[in-house]
């Protein structure tokens, strides 16, 4: 598929628009939820990544970019369910969307801010675990390796990015599937958002030394960064 042989890096997600519908806005984040327990995956990254630190003691973890506050909700009862005790932040830039994930998701046992990565390292904060979910190919190429230096300061256990993987299977299996989620933003931005995502070569290629691709299905990259065996 054409469209898809090069990362589209400049084209605009409708949600990201100042301007945009706050009705559709909202329908959005709310809709992430469905998103992102049918394809996101992190059931198995925290089966896989998280839960085996998580055994060792009482850990902390950051999620930058949060988006509606879905996935840091997941981890925080998946690791209660467990017995395991996980204290979790979950941070956004964007005030639209800090809002929306404290309000949904009052008393969930999840701290929410509207805040980036760089203003918590300038406050000293540091974190067992970080994580994200489909920020990476929102960045600028440019920005990426600010933000991952960011994440991996506020770090000193493990960095996970979890990312879509573009393909001409991931886009039309994404293209059939979505018609459901009407009167959202859903849709056309989720079709954006693989056509801006990275391959695994590319993103092995844009990540600096230390950093390690692992895909995963369905159509995931995951980029992941041991900050405890780089200083051990």
């Amino acid at each position: 598929m054409h469209l898809l042989r090069e990362r589209a890096a400049h084209a605009v997600e409708e949600m990201d628009l100042p301007g945009c519908d706050p009705v559709r806005l909202d329908r959005t984040y709310a809709q992430f939820a469905l998103v992102n327990r049918a394809v996101s995956g992190w059931r198995g990254i925290y089966r896989s990544q998280l839960r085996p630190r998580l055994r060792k003691g009482p850990a902390t973890l950051l999620d930058i970019g949060c988006g509606g506050g879905d996935v840091p909700v997941m981890l925080s009862r998946w690791a209660a369910r467990d017995g395991l005790q996980l204290e979790i932040t979950a941070i956004d830039p964007d005030p639209r969307a800090s809002r929306f994930a404290a309000e949904r998701h009052r008393g969930a046992g999840v701290t929410f801010r509207q805040s980036t990565a760089a203003q918590l390292a300038g406050e000293g904060l540091s974190f067992d675990l970080v994580v994200s979910n489909h920020v990476l190919h929102h960045l600028p190429e440019d920005e990426l390796p600010a933000f991952l230096a960011e994440s991996a300061g506020l770090c000193h256990g493990r960095v996970i990015h979890n990312d879509l993987r573009r393909s001409p299977a991931a886009y039309a299996l994404f293209f059939a599937g979505s018609w459901p989620f009407t009167g959202s933003y859903i849709r056309q931005d989720g079709l954006t958002s693989i056509r801006r995502s990275y391959t695994s070569a590319e993103l092995r290629a844009s990540a600096p030394p230390g950093w390690t691709v692992i895909r995963r299905t369905p159509f995931r990259n995951l980029l992941v960064l041991d900050r405890d065996r780089a200083h051990g």
